[in-house]
């Protein structure tokens, strides 16, 4: 039986709390991992659910990604619990869709603060620590780095500015430090399910939207958690540099089709 045992790592996650960061946390836990994670609500939300099977193995911290020492705490308590960092998984992110002339100078800031500097920031904050183990980073972006749709800017800006970022921290830090990313396409999250919520008839939309897909289904949060888990093993080793958009192949195809 293929298996992966990540019994004895640590896995760092930011934006655990609900989605595909909670989902992520829910596979790691799986391999056996521990499992630190951040977000900015007080409590674990479905982190502790998630990770409830083995709490020794599980460490929670609030923290807003874009503040340098809620990240520095952040670490400082990853390593004061369990003395090691293997994996990051810079995950934390918000939709900020305003278009491009309706988009102001705040919203644009809120975006590059958190949709792209905060995962510098963070990889930064924890290369000395991954260096000393043949550490992994797995940036988490989005479909929107290779398609998007009007009406998405300053987003759809900074995701595909991660797909830089991950090019330059494998070419800059390897070999002792691997970096992929990953961009996910329509995920079945709280937030999407928010999107069809906001159509007249929600099923009819999610409906289109499966349409759209050439596997004819959404994504799951836990197929990202899956390859999250994968490309942190060994049997990923010769990843380093890319960023692999799972997507059920709609970017492959044309809309119109």
């Amino acid at each position: 039986m293929f298996q992966i045992d990540l019994t004895g790592k640590t896995v760092m996650i930011t934006g655990v709390t609900t989605g595909i960061g909670a989902s992520i946390a829910k596979m790691f836990a799986k391999a056996g991992a521990n499992i630190s994670g951040c977000a900015t609500s007080a409590d674990g939300g479905d982190f502790t659910k998630v990770t409830s099977e083995n709490p020794e193995k599980t460490l929670y911290t609030q923290c807003d990604v874009t503040k340098e020492e809620d990240l520095q705490k952040f670490i400082q308590n990853t390593m004061a619990t369990f003395g090691r960092i293997d994996v990051l998984i810079s995950n934390a992110g918000q939709n900020v869709f305003e278009g491009a002339a309706n988009c102001d100078e705040a919203n644009w800031q809120q975006n590059m603060e958190l949709n792209l500097a905060s995962h510098w920031r963070v990889t930064k904050i924890c290369k000395p620590y991954l260096d000393k183990n043949n550490g992994v980073i797995i940036i988490m972006t989005s479909n929107h780095a290779y398609s998007s749709i009007p009406g998405c800017f300053p987003y759809n800006v900074t995701k595909t500015a991660l797909t830089g970022l991950v090019r330059s921290l494998a070419i800059e830090w390897g070999p002792t430090i691997r970096t992929v990313g990953i961009a996910p396409g329509f995920i079945d999250t709280p937030g999407n399910q928010k999107w069809f919520d906001s159509f007249p008839d929600p099923e009819t939309e999610r409906q289109r939207t499966i349409d759209l897909h050439p596997v004819k289904k959404i994504g799951s949060p836990e197929e990202i958690g899956a390859w999250c888990v994968f490309l942190s093993s060994e049997y990923a080793s010769f990843a380093s540099g890319v960023t692999y958009l799972i997507d059920g192949g709609r970017t492959a195809l044309m809309q119109d089709q």
